[in-house]
């Protein structure tokens, strides 16, 4: 049975340039994961909150378990190019919102 997961990805600092150029790859990755069995359901960056620029990623991802996620997040271009400092992966469960549970 597959579960939710929210990644939490912090950018090291100064990689405005690197993010830039690396983001066509990674959102073409996360609208196409194959071969990985990784559904991303939602996402999107996080900002700074004194200038507005991008400082890290957002994902909820729906998978079968904590390695698919992982293997899934070890092929993004932006971990390849080593933009993140810091990534968390915790299992969530989506209550509020959740288009599944709306009846």
């Amino acid at each position: 049975m597959s579960q939710y997961f929210a990644v939490f990805a912090t950018d090291k600092p100064n990689q405005v340039s690197l993010r830039n150029q690396v983001r066509p790859a990674h959102r073409e990755h996360l609208r196409n994961p194959y071969p990985h069995r990784v559904v991303v359901r939602l996402g999107g960056p996080t900002l700074d909150h004194s200038n507005g620029r991008m400082n890290g990623t957002l994902l909820v991802v729906e998978a079968m378990s904590l390695a698919e996620v992982q293997a899934f997040l070890g092929d993004d271009p932006y971990v390849r190019a080593g933009l993140f400092e810091h990534i968390e992966i915790r299992p969530w469960n989506w209550g509020l919102g959740n288009p599944e549970l709306r009846g």
